[in-house]
């Protein structure tokens, strides 16, 4: 096979697989604060809701937005980001999704994040203490360990491909059949992202070991990879523009305690049907 060809052979294997990850409207996890607002319907709620229309009404010319409401003690930020290889439409329908959610999960908490497949929503009122950059929130190991010689050097390159690509904020590829994605938060300049996936890089080798498939999320960026020792499964080779293909997942995750901010992006699910079954997790913010 020629260069040209095994470019495009991955660029096509890794179009499958963001095409199967799963629901991009499906919840993750979600962050809610264990102090709720002294006198939510009063100026807050209204706060609250101007704020939401706010950020739900550019979603669907944007990918990334933040923005405030209200004034004084009563001001809450929030901000939305999809993943980078979303359509504006389904950027927007799960960003209103995920409005949608936040009281239902979280009810009058002062910080709530609520993390999607394919995008991410969070506020909080402007006193509330957040984290650093680089702290971790919340990771996915894969359940499957790879037993074959040259996995360490694959990963190695492939992440490698990440710090040398996210300084724009996205990257997704891969090198030789490890499929790597990264994001970082959309207002973060590029020498703090590439930071940011330095860390997250170094968690998932720490955390995850020799685990062929792995979530990383920091405050200010995510990193995900999924190797296929066997190649790309033949049922996750079928393209979808709206990347809402399914398949299952089998998730080893924990969730830190602690003070844990809110601001962190979110990006696709790069992990095979044979290796995760579905689950849904919770933090706290401020312990």
């Amino acid at each position: 096979m020629s260069p040209s060809q095994s470019l495009l052979s991955l660029i096509l294997s890794l179009s499958s697989i963001l095409a199967a990850s799963d629901d991009y409207t499906n919840l993750v996890f979600k962050g809610c604060a264990d102090q709720n607002f002294q006198d939510f319907n009063g100026v807050y709620k209204q706060s609250l809701k101007n704020l939401l229309n706010t950020l739900t009404t550019q979603s669907s010319a944007a990918k990334f937005n933040n923005n405030t409401a209200g004034d004084g003690a009563s001001t809450i930020n929030g901000l939305f980001q999809c993943r980078g290889d979303l359509s504006n439409d389904d950027c927007d329908a799960c960003v209103k999704r995920a409005s949608s959610m936040t009281r239902k999960l979280c009810g009058e908490a002062v910080a709530v994040r609520v993390q999607l497949n394919g995008c991410y929503l969070r506020y909080e009122v402007s006193s509330f203490v957040q984290v650093n950059g680089t702290e971790l929130l919340y990771k996915v190991c894969g359940s499957n360990w790879a037993n074959g010689p040259g996995f360490g050097e694959r990963l190695d390159t492939a992440l490698g491909e990440i710090v040398k690509g996210v300084g724009n904020g996205f990257y997704a590829g891969g090198y030789e059949s490890v499929y790597v994605l990264g994001q970082c938060e959309g207002d973060i300049g590029g020498g703090d992202c590439v930071n940011c996936v330095k860390n997250a890089i170094d968690r998932a080798k720490s955390e995850c070991g020799s685990s062929i498939s792995a979530q990383i999320y920091l405050q200010h960026c995510y990193i995900s990879y999924t190797y296929y020792p066997n190649g790309v499964p033949k049922n996750q080779q079928s393209f979808s523009s709206s990347g809402r293909g399914r398949n299952a997942q089998k998730t080893v995750a924990i969730v830190l305690g602690g003070i844990v901010g809110v601001a962190l992006v979110m990006a696709c699910l790069l992990f095979t049907k044979s290796a995760f079954k579905k689950k849904t997790h919770t933090y706290k913010y401020g312990g």
